[in-house]
């Protein structure tokens, strides 16, 4: 079974397990274990194998003898004994907003449904209402989240979610003086790749006035609910985006809750209890009923003997028991980086010329940019020859004869074919400043196959990066069958650098592999892909995955000065080559 089908197995178990009333951190345990086992950088059958599934994050013995049953089977027993009590339809309810697992489990007992479409049928025809505890309007929302559900995908790309989010506050805080403070919040702070909907904080102490500013806002189709402190809406764009707002001195606290992942919120409280305080939204509170409210977000962590917390890695993946160690790490930073090593030009697939990239990228603050447009092999995008690549070196060379504060690099994007042999042979590839090696076809060939494709270019001295090595896009493509743990490796053992694909739609490699690749000491290189000026600002969602994953900024390539990156280079070739000097 592929780790994917088994944390699909204990997702449904957390859910069935919420709809039947259970305890609530033993459902908390079967989900935590799902999502870790599913961003596992490996097999999870080779844990198994090493007699290391404790290891993973999540996983007690319990859990581990049902993995085990699920490897050496194929079947589990408890899932499905609990399949007898909770239909797998009646789990698929929760995913209508506004239903839980006790309306769910009301919906099932007493209607019979089991699919979102027979709750569209029964709402339609005026039969949720009779329900205890539900009524017409509970039935109105019901239908309205499930017309949502039918318009949108499950989850929200970060590229989308993020400026849809900072253009919301920025228009709030100008349509109302009595805002004080604002910020993004829930997944979307934590820089997931993909989101739920857009939750938003404010501070202020006329909640009723900054809640009608928001729902005036241009981008708001239509108001969804309204109450004393919250207020969710529909934009025009699909998106459902929800504002919070809090007094002024409990902002720290609420800002700290909504923020925080589930498991790592938990583990705070459970912190808290053991120093005689209980942990809220609104603050810490004493047995003696007295409160520390908390104004400023830390505060909550000073107060339970923590450094604060990058909201990246809110995770519960380590970063409590870290920082309680005193060895957070400090994470790479904009300012960080130097330049940007994958950028393309209307010389293949880009929309704009060599002179308007290296302005844009000069405009940013950047010392160098790297042209890496593609090269033959990908007729689709109008890739380079041989010949055109060496007819593009000449306007570089006189676009860098005007500048003494910034350089233009001429690289390539080198298409890794589908038999696994390169695009350019070495002598071609010796004479540019850099190179990235990319798989953008045959992306479905076998493990084995597509895997030995990518360590055929790792291992070649003039190949610096590896791009987008997992292949995916968000919502369209799943990532290839490529061994992401055996490239990894080879990238450590070679020196070659993997990408950070910053494109919102890409974000590959991923956070979790990012971290594993920050493990073996491998150099990461957070591209933006620009394929127009405007796409060099992609590179804020690559930064947000190398901080995910635990990066800083010695992990990270071009953090590295123009001199320094030269060296490397330099040095790596000289290294595979057996050439000193």
């Amino acid at each position: 079974m592929t780790n994917q089908e088994i944390a699909e197995i204990f997702e449904r178990i957390g859910d069935m397990l919420d709809i039947l009333g259970e305890n609530r951190y033993k459902v908390l345990a079967y989900r935590r274990a799902a999502e870790n086992i599913r961003h596992l950088p490996r097999d999870l059958r080779s844990y198994w194998q090493a007699g290391a599934l404790q290891d993973i994050p999540g996983i007690g013995p319990a859990i581990e003898e049902k993995i085990e049953e699920l490897l050496t089977t194929g079947r589990l027993g408890f899932y499905e004994r609990l399949q007898d009590q909770v239909p797998v339809g009646v789990v698929s309810l929760l995913q209508i907003p506004d239903v839980g697992p006790k309306t769910a489990k009301l919906l099932w007992e007493r209607l019979g449904v089991q699919s979102v479409a027979e709750v569209e049928e029964a709402a339609r025809a005026g039969r949720l209402r009779t329900l205890p505890g539900l009524g017409s309007r509970s039935e109105a929302r019901i239908l309205a989240g499930i017309q949502a559900l039918h318009r949108r995908s499950d989850r929200i790309p970060l590229g989308t979610a993020w400026p849809a989010a900072t253009a919301l506050l920025d228009g709030l805080r100008a349509a109302c003086s009595e805002v004080v403070q604002t910020a993004v919040a829930g997944s979307l702070r934590r820089m997931r790749s993909t989101i739920g909907d857009i939750d938003l904080l404010a501070a202020s102490l006329a909640p009723a006035t900054v809640m009608r500013a928001f729902a005036t806002l241009p981008q708001v189709a239509e108001v969804i609910l309204s109450g004393q402190t919250k207020t969710s809406v529909r934009l025009h764009n699909g998106l459902q985006a929800d504002l919070r707002v809090l007094e002024p001195d409990r902002w720290g606290a609420a800002l700290q809750y909504f923020t925080g992942s589930q498991t790592h919120n938990i583990h705070l409280r459970e912190m808290a209890q053991k120093q005689g305080l209980s942990l809220s939204e609104y603050g810490f509170k004493r047995e003696d009923g007295s409160e520390i409210r908390c104004p400023e977000e830390a505060m909550v962590y000073e107060t339970l003997g923590l450094p604060w917390i990058p909201p990246e890695l809110r995770e519960d993946r380590g970063e409590i028991e870290a920082a309680l160690a005193g060895k957070l790490p400090r994470l790479v930073e904009g300012s960080d980086i130097q330049g940007d090593l994958h950028a393309h030009t209307d010389w293949s697939d880009g929309a704009n010329t060599l002179a308007e990239m290296a302005e844009a990228a000069r405009q940013r603050g950047y010392r160098y940019l790297v042209i890496s447009d593609h090269t033959q092999g990908l007729g689709i995008a109008r890739g380079l020859s041989p010949e055109r690549l060496q007819a593009q070196r000449v306007p570089i060379d006189a676009l860098n004869a005007q500048w003494d504060d910034f350089t233009l690099l001429q690289g390539c994007e080198l298409e890794i074919k589908a038999d696994g042999r390169l695009d350019f042979p070495d002598e071609v590839l010796a004479r540019l400043d850099f190179v990235v090696a990319s798989v953008h076809t045959s992306l479905r060939q076998d493990p084995e196959q597509i895997t030995a494709r990518i360590l055929n270019a790792i291992r070649n001295p003039y190949v610096d990066v590896i791009g987008h090595p997992s292949g995916r896009i968000l919502g369209q493509r799943e990532e290839s069958a490529a061994d992401v743990e055996a490239i990894i490796q080879a990238a450590a053992e070679t020196g070659t650098a993997l990408e950070i694909n910053s494109t919102p739609n890409r974000l590959d490699l991923d956070d979790v592999h990012v971290r594993r690749a920050v493990e073996l000491g491998v150099k990461l290189a957070i591209n933006s892909d620009a394929h127009h000026t405007g796409g060099l600002d992609s590179l804020i969602y690559g930064l947000a995955t190398a901080r995910r994953g635990w990066a800083t900024a010695a992990d990270i390539l071009n953090t590295l000065s123009l001199e320094e990156l030269r060296a490397w280079r330099q040095a790596r070739i000289a290294r595979a080559t057996g050439r000193a000097g």
